[in-house]
């Protein structure tokens, strides 16, 4: 399955998977060096929870690697301006609040929404996709219909 991720993110993914083999790898091997030599490996809590926890390791390391080997950079010039899409920055206008929001639509394993960048599979990310400047859409939320005019779409 593709990712759609941005030049950053895919750097990121790539900071993130290398950390996971050099550091974690090497601490959790120790983690299971000093739970050996407690003894009996039947009845070694400490031993069960290194192997689960290199288990865990072992599953996100080759999660990351998936990711990173099928992504699908997105070129910050061939963001569009005119139309949303992944990687545009966009000012929207909540229609009930009146609040103004700046959002960047991002691909799902950069969302952060508490720093304003939300997945295009997002409720909101999902149905701004493909709309321009002036055009106003409704968002199907778990707090109910949202409506939203945009207002700039950059990159």
């Amino acid at each position: 399955m593709a990712h759609t991720v941005s030049k950053k993110g895919k750097a990121k993914l790539e900071a993130d998977l290398e950390y996971l083999l050099t550091v974690r790898r090497a601490e959790v091997a120790q983690k299971l060096k000093e739970a050996r030599s407690f003894g009996d490996l039947s009845e070694n809590a400490e031993y069960d929870e290194a192997k689960n926890e290199q288990a865990i390791l072992e599953s996100r390391i080759a999660e990351l690697s998936l990711i990173i080997e099928n992504a699908v950079v997105v070129d910050d010039t061939n963001i569009s301006i005119d139309e949303i899409g992944i990687g545009s920055i966009v000012k929207l206008r909540d229609l009930e609040f009146d609040d103004v929001e700046t959002l960047q639509i991002v691909g799902s394993t950069e969302s952060d929404p508490d720093n304003g960048k939300i997945s295009d599979d997002s409720p909101i990310g999902k149905s701004a996709l493909r709309h321009k400047v002036g055009d106003v859409f409704e968002v199907e939320a778990p707090a109910g219909l949202l409506k939203f005019e945009v207002l700039e779409i950059s990159k």
